[in-house]
């Protein structure tokens, strides 16, 4: 016959709990951190190459400051920014306080990912439509602020965002009535 063992089963139940509430806060994605309200730009402020959004007065925007965990094949949602003087991408890049050519791979990360520069001036490798393409990250797409004249007037960034040139584009054989936003995995490189 057996005997329950009521500290044992209690034991049991404890560790089951913890590393069920672990495994679940580490299958979560970041939450939102706050949200800031949209601001009208003054006119002719807010640069709308490559469709880029402008702030809606008195919208509201949700801001983040992490993104979703970093693996081998992180999943984003790639975007179109021009990174030269007078772009979409607004001032000098982040990393090098320096414009970039359009036919140059470079890209602007999520703040998360961004992660307080560290991955400046490095490569990441960018996969879709069964290629692949090296850029180099060169800005912080912000997800923590916008609406405002630093930020060309523009949204926050979502917190999954890859913000590539014409180069990353191209080379990823996207045709160009269908940039603007796709589907991706990256890696550092």
């Amino acid at each position: 016959m057996k005997r329950f063992c009521p500290k044992v089963s209690f034991i049991f139940l404890a560790i089951t709990l913890i590393f069920t509430s672990f495994v679940y806060s580490e299958a979560q994605n970041c939450r939102p951190s706050g949200r800031i309200r949209g601001k009208k730009a003054p006119p002719g402020k807010c640069n709308q190459e490559n469709d880029s959004d402008c702030c809606v007065q008195g919208k509201m925007y949700t801001t983040y400051v992490c993104s979703p965990s970093v693996s081998t094949h992180t999943k984003a949602y790639l975007t179109l920014n021009s990174f030269q003087k007078g772009g979409d991408g607004g001032g000098p890049s982040e990393c090098d306080k320096q414009y970039h050519s359009d036919d140059t791979p470079v890209v602007a990360l999520s703040t998360g990912w961004f992660n307080h520069k560290s991955r400046c001036l490095n490569n990441i490798t960018i996969s879709a439509n069964g290629r692949n393409v090296v850029a180099m990250v060169v800005d912080e797409c912000d997800s923590r602020k916008g609406c405002d004249e630093q930020h060309d007037y523009q949204p926050p960034c979502p917190n999954n965002i890859v913000d590539a040139s014409k180069a990353v584009w191209k080379a990823l054989g996207v045709p160009k009535e269908q940039w603007g936003g796709l589907d991706i995995t990256w890696s550092d490189a």
